[in-house]
């Protein structure tokens, strides 16, 4: 008989848990993620061109998303994670690339927070499926943080979905395809929807003490920490938006009268706190050793002017915009050099619908004017050497002088309209509720706030393309270890980085986005190969094998390597279309 009461009891349990709202959002946001960036784009651009692109969903494992410069790169950084954290973190900082040069992990963000990808399979291919993956997973989580914070904060379901659906799908997101670190920004939202949860707050409730849950809290700062952990070009501004959280609570706690907090909670700030400064100061170890060994680190504020957008970069899309990336041709060619890091348009929709948060919302006019603020204030800081704020970061705010692309802090502003924008509708659904008897109320609400939620989609949609895999050279399997390709550039050697996932053999190639000296001068050198200065160099060095990729030399600084004669100390062996120099080093 008790078989028989447990079993329709667990039937039911589970059926609760796959029902619940987390349950539908988590598998949803995932689901969505596939669709929006992988499946549909196909069909739509073939829609929207007329049937002129006839593209078909592309393959995972032989197909990297975005193009072949960047992307392998960050593939390459998820794998050596993977491969140090197997090994106990052995040599994690100075990785297998960059050789002799230490730290060579630092010169870019780590996103040592995929680490646990990282450990499944061994590669190329599983580090191309690996990366594709974690790219789809972005928006993913994107989507659900903010999601997760809007429900916090008070909005509706619809609202909370368009608002994570601007966050994930806002067009500016596609300049920055091949940066996963510059992608995963759902950590952000996911982290403050914990700490909101675990303090009790929220913009409609205010702060209530019975709704405290110090579990959240620590969740909430784990989180944060591995955000910071994928790297500081957007964790940066993250870690200070924090300290300044935590100083404005302390200062209002203070001004309240100090009233009292509870034990629990206390004791879960301290050791979430404790926890998410040791994980910020843990890296900025590693990129503070960088500084140290190479001043040059720091870009100039004239540098930085460079890839400054202008207030009219906010109406323009990038290329990989399905619905204005084509239209926006124009417009981004008026934008100058580093067009990629000018065009911030955060979506049509979103703007209108954050103009409208301003009049009518549910949140009260107060908070509705500190979000506008702090929607102006963050765009004047994406403005860089255009706004009249972001001087005050590059001067005195520790590790923005690192940073040459203040227009990936639309990020903020963003934010800032997509709580504006859910304000709107969460108040639209209680006016037609309200408004409509109880048997309309649903289809009332879903008429009022659906279609924003479909516009802001349809505006997101991407159009990414999907290139082959660049195929590693044999004479790059059949050389020993340190090995250097030619030619050396910041555009072969990403896919040079992706080759050496296979192993992970050490090497003098390395792109990053910073490049040591030393290491252009190496790079420079090799430009004479086989002479005997660079030979004299590559002895020293140890450096055992030189590869020549022959349809990659040509018409490069480097061409004249082919038909260099080979000297004494040198054995030369073309090995299909490619060239393998194996250096005997010097009897004395």
């Amino acid at each position: 008989m008790s078989d028989v009461v447990t079993e329709p009891a667990t039937r039911s349990s589970v059926v609760r848990v796959l029902r619940h709202e987390w349950t539908v959002a988590t598998v949803g946001s995932v689901l969505l993620a596939i669709v929006m960036v992988w499946l549909l784009p196909p069909y739509a651009s073939r829609l929207v061109t007329g049937g002129v692109k006839q593209e078909t969903i592309a393959d995972p494992v032989h197909t990297i998303i975005g193009d072949t410069g960047d992307p392998p790169a960050q593939a390459w950084l998820v794998a050596w994670n993977g491969q140090s954290l197997r090994h106990g973190l052995r040599g994690w900082w100075h990785t297998n690339a960059f050789y002799p040069d230490s730290f060579g992990l630092a010169y870019t963000d780590t996103l040592f927070g995929y680490a646990p990808a990282g450990l499944i399979g061994q590669g190329v291919t599983a580090a191309v499926l690996r990366y594709n993956v974690l790219f789809v997973l972005t928006f993913a989580l994107a989507f659900l943080g903010g999601y997760a914070m809007l429900r916090q904060l008070g909005a509706e379901r619809v609202a909370a979905a368009l608002a994570g659906a601007a966050l994930a799908y806002a067009p500016w997101r596609y300049d920055h395809a091949g940066h996963l670190n510059i992608m995963s920004t759902g950590g952000i939202t996911l982290a403050v929807a914990m700490l909101a949860r675990g303090h009790g707050w929220s913009l409609t409730r205010g702060h209530r003490g019975e709704r405290i849950r110090p579990g959240w809290a620590v969740a909430g700062w784990l989180v944060a920490a591995w955000q910071v952990s994928l790297g500081f070009a957007i964790g940066i501004g993250f870690v200070y938006l924090l300290a300044v959280a935590c100083l404005c609570a302390a200062i209002g706690w203070l001004v309240r009268g100090r009233p009292p907090l509870g034990r629990r909670l206390i004791l879960a700030d301290l050791a979430g706190g404790l926890i998410f400064t040791a994980v910020t100061a843990f890296f900025a170890y590693g990129y503070r050793q960088v500084r140290e060994l190479y001043p040059e680190v720091a870009r100039s504020w004239d540098y930085v002017a460079v890839f400054s957008p202008t207030p009219r970069g906010l109406l323009v899309a990038p290329q990989y915009s399905l619905p204005w990336g084509t239209l926006h041709n124009d417009a981004r060619a008026a934008l100058g050099s580093a067009a990629n890091e000018k065009a911030l348009l955060c979506g049509y929709a979103l703007y209108l619908l954050a103009l409208g948060g301003l009049f009518l919302s549910a949140w009260s006019v107060r908070q509705r004017l500190l979000l506008l603020a702090g929607a102006v204030l963050g765009i004047l800081f994406a403005l860089g050497t255009n706004g009249p704020t972001y001087r005050f970061l590059h001067l005195y705010v520790p590790g923005f002088d690192g940073s040459r692309t203040p227009g990936r802090l639309i990020l903020w502003p963003t934010i800032c309209l997509a709580v504006l924008a859910a304000g709107l509708l969460t108040e639209l659904a209680r006016a037609a509720r309200a408004a409509t008897l109880p048997q309309w109320q649903t289809i009332a609400v879903r008429v009022l706030t659906i279609p924003p939620l479909l516009l802001v989609l349809a505006e997101g949609m991407p159009d990414m393309d999907h290139p082959d895999t660049p195929v590693a050279p044999a004479a790059f399997a059949m050389a020993s270890a340190p090995v250097m390709v030619l030619p050396s550039d910041e555009g072969v050697d990403t896919n040079v980085l992706l080759w050496s996932t296979d192993g992970f053999p050490l090497m003098v190639n390395g792109s990053s986005g910073f490049n040591p000296p030393n290491h252009q001068a190496l790079r420079d050198l090799m430009q004479t190969f086989p002479s005997e200065p660079s030979l004299e160099r590559l002895r020293r060095l140890a450096v055992r094998c030189v590869v020549v990729v022959r349809d990659r030399v040509h018409g490069t600084p480097y061409e004249a390597v082919l038909q260099a004669p080979t000297p004494p100390g040198v054995i030369r062996q073309d090995i299909g279309p490619d060239v393998l120099y194996t250096i005997t080093p010097v009897t004395t």
